[in-house]
């Protein structure tokens, strides 16, 4: 039963926007998991943000467009977003599906499947391309977290057990 418990844990921090898989991942190190199952029940938990995000934007968007400060809001942002970024898109198309996968995979705070998907959505990119690109993100960092987590807990025990 702890072991199922460790497990919930490990996938609720993997769902959550700050923790992501970073954290997941690093507490199921901590609390004595199997590498290969914390990298599997974390990374598949961080993979379901990103359709969710989209889901969630898609409705929640077409809810409060209808609201006249927020479609004021929203255009004004979005035009200049888009002034921005046009040229860079007809330019770099594929590549900005890289770059999202890049950032995805970059295990620092603010550079997961949420904010991701968040930047892929206001720049009005394709959903599925961008939910493949930010899948392949995550796998990415969840092997550099899983690898790193799991490095650091046996050096640590390794340390401990010298002194």
């Amino acid at each position: 039963m702890k072991e199922i418990m460790k497990e919930i844990n490990a996938v609720f921090l993997s769902l959550l926007p700050i923790s992501e898989l970073r954290g997941g991942i690093a507490y199921a190190a901590v609390a004595g998991l199997n590498p290969i199952k914390a990298f599997l029940i974390c990374t598949a938990a961080n993979l379901l943000v990103s359709p969710l995000i989209f889901l969630f934007l898609s409705t929640l968007h077409k809810l409060l467009i209808k609201t006249k400060p927020y479609k004021k809001f929203f255009d004004k942002t979005l035009k200049r977003i888009n002034k921005r970024t046009k040229d860079y898109e007809k330019k770099h198309r594929v590549l900005g599906y890289f770059a999202l996968t890049l950032f995805t995979a970059i295990p620092l705070p603010y550079t997961g499947a949420y904010t991701s998907s968040l930047i892929a959505w206001v720049l009005g990119l394709k959903k599925n391309k961008s939910i493949a690109a930010i899948s392949i993100g995550v796998i990415i960092a969840g092997i550099i977290v899983t690898i790193s987590a799991y490095g650091i807990k046996s050096l640590v025990n390794f340390l401990v057990g010298i002194f």
